[in-house]
């Protein structure tokens, strides 16, 4: 590690370095330096041996925007910072020397000073409240936002405390509300879920809008619902129904497991469907019927056999159709129970 030059006594323009200090800037360490004029100013060591900085701003450069008649803040606060004096300015821009409240001192830019950008010389950088947004009292969703913590999400965010309508009070991030990730305290989650499952129509644990919709899961390893590839290269077919899993078949090709499974869902699901809505027609109509008709759809499997039960006059002709054509499942049976 190089030796640290020792830089007391030496003259740098109007300045002579008087002390060393213990502050690091931008990873050179400080020096306390007085001006011709009388003035002290704290400066690193490489705005000295580069001449950047060489006077206390007693000599303000030609090059700021409003030269020597800028505005002077001398004297005057933002936030934790007292502003003491001018120093040189930079890229144009007119630099103030300012105390804080900790007893640091820091360079500042009139446009950071008056904008509110810059309120202290970084030692509250992450403490409250600085930098805090006054949301208290605005309403987001279901939660009015009531006063701010002193808790910060992982992410930095100050956590607030809000209250929700229904009563149940919780600390919820800044972003999470601005955003809009959090509108309750969970209750209109419940809420949704709630209507949601009111309006599906559900038979010993089988979804009727489900089948309507079915779509081919995504983890699915052949690309096709109920299809399934093998280690051996075939592919399985089953199918689900109240609860249940059923085994359909294993198939040489993928498109003859398709074509088994496509017909087990004309059986079985398509065939529910047909005889869940003429039994909802029924009921409809008259109410009191499905006390004594309660809705009939059972699948079973004997002998390597499906066997479907159900009250559908209309449903034998359906299977018969259906078997009489080229199908890759061996039978399916109908016992109508009228």
């Amino acid at each position: 590690m190089p030796k640290r030059k020792n830089l007391i006594g030496q003259r740098f323009g109007l300045l002579t370095v008087v002390a060393l200090t213990d502050q690091i800037e931008n990873n050179y360490v400080v020096w306390r330096c007085k001006c011709d004029c009388g003035g002290e100013i704290l400066v690193n060591t490489k705005h000295l041996m580069r001449h950047t900085i060489t006077n206390c701003g007693c000599i303000p450069k030609t090059n700021a925007k409003r030269g020597s008649i800028a505005e002077d803040l001398t004297g005057q606060v933002f936030g934790d910072l007292t502003v003491l004096h001018r120093t040189e300015s930079l890229k144009g821009r007119t630099r103030w020397v300012c105390q804080c409240s900790c007893g640091n001192q820091t360079i500042v830019t009139t446009r950071s000073l008056k904008e509110g950008k810059v309120k202290s010389c970084g030692c509250k950088q992450h403490s409250y409240p600085h930098n805090v947004a006054d949301i208290s009292g605005q309403r987001f969703g279901r939660l009015v936002a009531q006063y701010p913590t002193s808790n910060r999400s992982k992410k930095g965010s100050v956590l607030w405390h809000c209250r929700c309508d229904c009563g149940n009070e919780l600390e919820v991030s800044e972003d999470g509300l601005v955003h809009g990730h959090f509108r309750s305290c969970g209750c209109l989650k419940r809420e949704i879920q709630q209507n949601i499952k009111n309006q599906l129509h559900l038979v010993d644990g089988t979804c009727v809008e489900w089948l309507e919709k079915r779509k081919s899961r995504s983890d699915n390893t052949s690309g096709f619902r109920g299809v399934y590839l093998t280690k051996t290269g075939n592919y399985r077919v089953g199918i689900g129904f109240k609860r249940k899993r059923y085994y359909v078949g294993t198939y040489d090709s993928f498109e003859l497991a398709v074509q088994a499974r496509l017909q087990a869902e004309e059986i079985i699901h398509h065939a529910f469907l047909q005889v869940y809505y003429q039994w909802q027609e029924q009921v409809q109509q008259d109410p009191e019927w499905a006390k004594t008709h309660p809705l009939l759809f059972e699948v079973s499997k004997e002998n390597g056999v499906f066997v479907v039960k159900t009250q559908s006059e209309n449903f034998d002709e359906c299977v018969k159709r259906k078997s009489s054509e080229k199908a890759t499942i061996e039978t399916y049976l109908c016992t109508s129970v009228l």
